[in-house]
């Protein structure tokens, strides 16, 4: 970039997307842009919502591979045998991890019920109680926080392990990314603090150390996109294979469709975005690669209730330049 458009850059993000709090560009493997804002810097790590979603199918990609996980097409029901269903449910007894993965399983409220679910000390049984229904086993149904929980039950099952230990071991160590603790909030209050934090890194479990699979990790710009640059090798960094290529594809490539928007969903990935796919979290988080230019853009956002739309600013002002 030469400095006019840097300085065209930094113009529209401050003038349009003052929230964002990092942004790299990198392009065929190498860093072309880094810059923080908002008193941010490289280390700070700030929530990035549903970006989490995503780090969640990659380590359930990285379970099947190692053999803790046999199927994407095993039952849930299969990983939580001491669970009681409540009497009459059946739905519920359908819904595999695929179901999970492409959020296509049903759910028992209209509403979600964030109160009676955050209250409570088991997050992953909440989300079971809730799993099922009336709703139908394949139709699309977008789960933001409620839900997701239960493939990070999975993945502790599955593993012998919790969901950050696993992940550091095969997936934040190897990539230089640092998550230094489980975050557990005593109030609202902390909830809150927690959202507009720019100095706790971290990832978010109830009280009984469920990890969150739908929200909750905290991540630096660079660590986002280190993730990009992951997929964008079809699994592998520093010549060494993270996870497998055949997951990298299947996770980012449409599995259902969230017909009320004419969204493209895959493994907790967003296909057909702009020239890509992306990992895309509230307030503005993403992690977006094109894997036609070599490209990965990953944007850290400081909370905000509505944020402009990360993809149009990628198209206008990331992709012509590089």
């Amino acid at each position: 970039m030469n400095q006019q458009q840097v300085a065209a850059l930094e113009k529209a993000i401050d003038r349009d997307y003052g929230n964002i709090g990092g942004l790299v560009v990198r392009k065929e493997g190498e860093t072309r842009y880094e810059n923080y804002f908002q008193d941010c810097t490289a280390t700070t790590a700030i929530h990035v919502f549903s970006v989490t979603k995503s780090i969640v199918s990659i380590l359930i990609g990285i379970a099947m591979d190692k053999g803790y996980i046999e199927s994407i097409n095993q039952r849930v029901l299969d990983f939580f045998p001491d669970y009681t269903i409540k009497r009459g449910e059946k739905t519920i007894q359908g819904v595999t991890i695929r179901n999970m993965l492409t959020m296509t399983a049903p759910y028992k409220y209209r509403s979600a019920p964030y109160t009676k679910y955050f209250t409570s000390d088991d997050w992953v049984k909440a989300a079971l109680d809730l799993l099922g229904g009336k709703g139908v086993v394949g139709e699309f149904r977008y789960t933001p926080l409620i839900g997701p929980d239960i493939l990070s039950g999975i993945l502790a099952r599955a593993t012998g392990q919790s969901v950050l230990d696993f992940a550091r071991n095969h997936l934040f160590s190897p990539l230089g990314i640092r998550v230094e603790k489980n975050i557990v909030f005593k109030d609202k209050e902390e909830q809150f603090a927690f959202l507009k934090a720019k100095n706790i890194s971290g990832w978010v479990t109830d009280p009984n150390g469920n990890h969150t699979a739908g929200w909750g990790l905290t991540m630096t710009a660079m660590d986002m996109a280190k993730i990009g640059q992951l997929y964008l090798n079809g699994g592998t960094w520093d010549d060494k294979r993270i996870i497998s290529a055949e997951w990298v594809g299947e996770s980012t490539k449409e599995h259902s469709r969230w017909e009320a928007h004419n969204l493209p969903y895959g493994y907790l990935w967003w296909p057909g975005v702009g020239n890509g796919y992306a990992a895309m979290g509230d307030s503005g988080n993403i992690i977006y690669v094109n894997a036609d230019k070599k490209l990965v853009v990953s944007i850290a956002s400081l909370y905000q209730p509505t944020a402009r739309d990360r993809i149009k600013f990628i198209m206008e002002h990331i992709e012509p330049v590089f």
